[in-house]
């Protein structure tokens, strides 16, 4: 269940609603979850505009894009490393409505430890999601 935050200059994006959903629905697809409401409920994307002078790299641009993905440890395998960066790349560059962007945005792929995160005021591990699931999917109770 990853958590996407985009940070860019403020105007970037005319449609930040419509941004959030389609990242995490892209990146909930390259986990390869089942589309229960464990996982599209705490699936979700946070937009974060910043003055335009709050972004610059050494030559003083500040057109840059940041996505960073905190996704629970070991889910996203080389390919799927390759495919959610590829993917976010273009949506955030469509939302945005300018092609230059390509290659001023990046893309950070962070690992959430097992045990690191917490839903509902109890940190889970990767077992404790998998139940979780397999309950909603089931219908049992454990």
């Amino acid at each position: 269940m990853p958590m996407i935050d985009v940070y860019a200059a403020s105007g970037t994006f005319k449609d930040r609603k419509t941004l959030a959903r389609d990242l995490a629905a892209a990146v909930m697809r390259w986990e390869g979850v089942p589309e229960i409401p464990l996982f599209k409920d705490n699936t979700a994307a946070f937009i974060h505009e910043l003055p335009a002078d709050a972004i610059s790299d050494v030559s003083s641009s500040g057109r840059h894009i940041r996505v960073q993905v905190l996704t629970p440890a070991g889910v996203l395998n080389r390919d799927k490393q390759l495919g959610v960066v590829k993917e976010l790349t273009e949506i955030v560059v469509a939302a945005a409505g300018d092609p230059g962007l390509a290659p001023l945005t990046w893309v950070l792929i962070v690992e959430s430890p097992d045990g690191g995160w917490g839903i509902a005021g109890h940190a889970n591990t990767g077992a404790d999601i998998a139940n979780l699931a397999r309950q909603a999917l089931t219908g049992g109770s454990g």
